[in-house]
């Protein structure tokens, strides 16, 4: 059966925003369709409500730590009005899986978060050279190591395995002589009178760069490493290549060999401008059929981030920043309270800017494990405690979000409708036997906030609620 306008939109919101909360579906239903799909992919019209800084969660002597550093990424993931760029931000950070393991330095860090989301939905070309010269991505693939006479062929291997052709498109005298090319890119401090001391920025020395004859690809010349990124990007495999990894990122976990042919050469003849991508495939068959909703299954950002959404905490949040105006302890508090959602992120298996290694992390069904979905089902109580912290009240108002019908189906209804959760008939049953059970048949301002985080539980644990 054909998906309703409700049904896509919806769709559209898990799949390349931050989960279909009530209010958002709302919101991006307002002009059908086509019309969610316009306002998700012109984000720069939407104005954030409140945009935190690094500086935010930096301590007392101006240093920010590197745990402080991951809350800052989850903070402006929650508090977004832009969910699209924060969805592309995070999948380009795992394509270019960077670890604050290796790269210690948490301004480096912040630098390279923003270098992906300046660039998330722009010219991947763009991106590419600008995510290479990234000091973070110098430090993570050993670059700033790479000099005339000592090539290290790190970055060069990883640029055509991992970020643009795949393995197997490429031969190691390739990688060899396009080491050569990348020889002499370095970054430097910048001053100590900058409002961004503690920061680096790129920088060429030509003196240690290899400025002789490399034949790569077949061709011969005195390749730099900006022209062997161009090379990368003219051969249209790498557009093939990235279609491949948005697909099952955002589309399906079985890409179809026809629908990414069609879908590498839109990426390919638009000169790798993204927006065009992702509006064709936003507006295409194999999207809006009804046979691509929930099969991907949820990685730990859109699990636990769309249900603290979806429950007001990032828009109540945002307003509380804003509030605190310049007071630095109300900042860190309130950063600090958002960021803590990253910790439970790491407990279900996704530490932002902690990938695993260079392929950043394993998706799919490698999201569920015994331990995992433990984790997913304690995240029901710790949502709603965080909700009260946030919100600063001494329990959660759920009463007021469940009393509007009472009766252990009205609440099962109203639960399932929040967290955006298809239950069938049988499971359903079970959401209002714990609803009766929890409530003892009656909902009271004192028992609300139990009744909600058992079925909430409930809800969480269920296959069905694995996929979106």
């Amino acid at each position: 059966m054909p998906l309703t306008e409700r049904e896509k939109v919806a769709h559209l919101l898990r799949r390349f925003g931050l989960g279909a909360s009530e209010s958002e579906v709302a919101f991006y239903s307002q002009s059908g369709y086509e019309g969610a799909v316009d306002a998700l992919l012109n984000w720069e019209q939407i104005p954030e409500l409140v945009e935190i800084s690094a500086d935010a969660l930096r301590n007392d002597k101006g240093q920010l730590n590197p745990r402080g550093c991951v809350a800052w990424f989850g903070a402006n993931i929650m508090t977004t009005r832009r969910p699209l760029l924060a969805k592309m931000t995070v999948f380009w950070h795992n394509h270019f899986a960077t670890s604050l393991d290796k790269v210690t330095n948490a301004n480096f860090m912040v630098q390279h978060v923003e270098t992906l989301k300046t660039h998330a939905t722009g010219n991947f070309r763009t991106l590419l050279e600008a995510i290479s010269k990234d000091p973070a991505m110098l430090w993570w693939l050993d670059n700033r190591e790479n000099i005339k006479g000592r090539a290290n062929e790190n970055f060069a291997r990883e640029v055509m395995e991992l970020f643009t052709l795949g393995i197997g498109n490429y031969s190691e005298r390739d990688i060899q002589e396009a080491a050569r090319a990348f020889t002499g890119w370095q970054y430097k401090a910048v001053g100590k009178n900058s409002e961004r001391r503690g920061f680096a920025e790129y920088v060429f020395r030509p003196n240690l760069h290899d400025d002789s004859e490399k034949t790569i690809f077949g061709k011969t010349d005195r390749f730099s490493g900006e022209q062997v990124l161009s090379l990368l990007c003219d051969n249209p495999r790498t557009a093939q290549f990235l279609t491949e990894k948005l697909w099952v990122w955002f589309v399906s976990p079985t890409p179809d060999a026809a629908a990414i042919k069609k879908y590498a050469k839109v990426l390919y003849d638009a000169n790798y401008e993204i927006k065009p991508w992702l509006r064709a495939v936003m507006l295409g068959p194999e999207f809006q059929n009804d046979r691509t909703p929930h099969t991907l299954v949820k990685n730990p950002l859109e699990f636990c981030i769309s249900t603290a959404r979806a429950l007001g905490i990032g828009e109540v949040a945002a307003a509380k920043f804003s509030e605190v105006g310049e007071n630095p302890d109300g900042k860190r508090r309130q950063a600090g309270l958002l960021g803590g959602v990253t910790t439970v992120m790491k407990n279900q298996g996704m530490e932002l800017l902690y990938p695993p290694d260079v392929a950043g992390w394993k998706i799919g069904t490698n999201w569920i494990t015994t331990a995992t979905m433990l984790e997913r089902v304690a995240w029901a109580p710790k949502l709603f405690s965080t909700a009260n912290r946030i919100k600063d009240v001494s329990r959660n108002p759920v009463y007021d979000l469940l009393s509007e019908d009472p009766t252990p189906q009205g609440i099962a209804t109203k639960l399932c409708s929040l967290f955006d959760a298809r239950v069938p008939g049988d499971k359903f049953d079970r959401l209002t036997q714990a609803a009766t059970k929890l409530s003892g048949g009656k909902l009271t301002e004192r028992n609300a906030l139990n009744v909600a985080v058992g079925v909430t539980r409930l809800i969480f644990g269920m296959p069905e609620y694995q996929v979106g």
